[in-house]
């Protein structure tokens, strides 16, 4: 990922660059204008609907797109389509990940999962967020925060995980939730705003 970065700002000016800093660094920023970006927001756009499009018996095709879109994948991984996210290069999937369909991922800052994790239909991993103030929202600013999501976590359906977001090890997030804090290890959590149930 830190490569990728390196070799994306060599394509960018001066004040791009400054606008990729403060994106990956959870300040105010404007993708609006930056060319560079918003080709590769392009690009990646243009790839989900390849992947999207495939066969479900085209395993090798399927598997090749998605690692050459994705920023690190383990050996075995399943991503039912479809699938789509806005850059690619900032996801990380561990080892034995499951992503049922219908998963969105909004990977303007990084979005990194561990091994063993199971995401049910329509779940979406969100780290672009938009100001409250509308005046700098209607200017085009945006930000966005990583998510970190543990070993052995179980996301039920239509889950959303907010920007900044991180989720420990051993955790089941119940369907429905709107998952705004951080959760820890080892619990049952659920509701909106999502809270711990019971210790797992």
């Amino acid at each position: 990922m830190l490569y990728l970065c390196r070799k994306i700002k060599t394509m960018m000016t001066e004040r791009q660059q400054e606008e990729l800093r403060k994106m990956m660094s959870g300040e105010l920023y404007d993708a609006s204008d930056n060319a560079t970006l918003l080709d590769l927001l392009a690009e990646c756009h243009e790839r989900c609907y390849d992947y999207n499009h495939l066969r479900p018996s085209q395993v090798k095709e399927r598997t090749a797109l998605i690692r050459s879109l994705l920023g690190k994948t383990g050996e075995r991984f399943t991503i039912n389509a479809p699938f789509l996210c806005d850059y690619g290069f900032n996801i990380e999937v561990g080892e034995r990940f499951f992503a049922n369909f219908n998963l969105v991922i909004l990977d303007e800052a990084p979005v990194t999962f561990g091994d063993d994790v199971f995401i049910a239909p329509n779940c979406a991993f969100y780290t672009a967020g938009h100001p409250v103030d509308a005046s700098l929202r209607s200017a085009g600013k945006q930000y966005a925060r990583p998510i970190h999501v543990g070993n052995n976590v179980w996301f039920g359906g239509n889950v959303c995980v907010m920007p900044g977001v991180t989720i420990g090890d051993n955790v089941t997030i119940g369907a429905g939730s709107v998952v705004v804090h951080d959760i820890p290890s080892n619990v049952l959590a659920a509701g909106n705003p999502c809270r711990v149930i019971k210790e797992l």
